[in-house]
């Protein structure tokens, strides 16, 4: 593989009159890595893929893709890759095949060079028997891996999928993602993608937690759970509030309400709990203890958790909407 990065930016912004979306970021991506960028909603994913897919010009610095730059060089860039968006794109009233028609005769792919190359990837998301079913039949899953395919009818070198499994159920979004590790062995392809998902999140060679704009750390899943090394202890007791008064007066933990339990993190959680029930001075009424997560990475870098940044964008956004009217 060539050693010139699939992905390149550096100092990459953009602004949307006084809000700014993405605030300075850097990061590269290898040829043939699963990069994924992990955050909220509002995080700033979306708006960076625009930029490096050329739907979107950057306000300053610099990004290139596959070597070319998304500003200077926006053709060669959109032959060389391949976007599955966020929100569905499919024309229901035409069939699989004429879906993938319609894509080919935009990228220019002769015709024989079609059918063989429909075959491939239709076959490689298990659609190739409902090529002639109009996409309106099909459920969301099955149209999620037919804009996959469609994602990857003309061979791109880097594909992005945005928030590729949104909507879907836990079992569809796996499935999905079998399908998109086969892919990763059979093409010789960078994937970039984005999720809010902790579990899809796992997935991926390399993550970049992004908030408010910016990326805040970049590393594998293992070695940004192992940097975090203390465990995740929930509590729901009868008295929230002074749990959480008692937790730092006696024992120097700072703990707080995230998504309706009192949370904090402790080395060896499960010898702390015994203590916790002895010496704690409020009720308890359960209590679970779980190993680092990509929640509690991200939890221990943002100071939230994904859940309560979601809320709290739902939020902003709700009073931005109610200031306007």
């Amino acid at each position: 593989m060539s050693q010139t990065p699939a992905v390149a930016v550096h100092g990459l912004t953009k602004r949307y009159d006084k809000v700014e979306a993405v605030k300075g970021i850097d990061f590269e991506v290898a040829p043939g890595e699963v990069f994924g960028f992990l955050g909220p909603n509002g995080a700033g994913k979306s708006t960076t893929i625009n930029m490096l897919c050329t739907l979107v010009t950057p306000t300053s610095g610099t990004a290139k893709v596959a070597g070319y730059d998304v500003v200077t060089e926006r053709d060669q860039v959109r032959r060389n890759i391949g976007l599955v968006f966020q929100d569905p794109t499919l024309d229901g009233y035409l069939t699989a095949e004429q879906n993938l028609r319609f894509h080919a005769e935009l990228y220019g792919m002769p015709r024989q060079v079609f059918r063989e190359r429909m075959r491939q990837v239709l076959d490689m998301v298990g659609l190739w028997d409902r090529r002639d079913a109009k996409v309106m039949t099909f459920s969301g899953g099955m149209k999620r891996r037919l804009e996959i395919a469609r994602g990857l009818l003309h061979s791109p070198r880097v594909l992005f999928l945005d928030e590729p499994t949104v909507g879907l159920d836990p079992q569809t979004r796996a499935a999905i993602w079998g399908y998109i590790e086969k892919l990763r062995h059979a093409e010789d392809i960078t994937i970039f993608m984005t999720t809010h998902y902790m579990e899809e999140a796992e997935y991926c060679d390399r993550i970049a937690i992004i908030d408010h704009g910016r990326i805040v750390v970049i590393d594998s899943p293992e070695a940004l759970k192992a940097s975090v090394g203390k465990d995740r202890v929930q509590l729901r007791t009868e008295d929230d509030e002074q749990a959480i008064v008692l937790l730092k007066e006696r024992f120097g933990i700072d703990a707080a309400v995230r998504e309706g339990q009192v949370t904090f993190a402790v080395e060896a959680g499960e010898r702390f709990v015994p203590r916790l029930f002895a010496e704690l001075g409020v009720a308890i009424r359960s209590v679970s203890v779980s190993r680092p997560s990509l929640d509690d990475v991200f939890m221990a870098y943002t100071g939230t958790t994904i859940r309560d940044a979601e809320a709290g964008e739902g939020r902003a956004e709700f009073m931005r909407r109610m200031a306007r009217r």
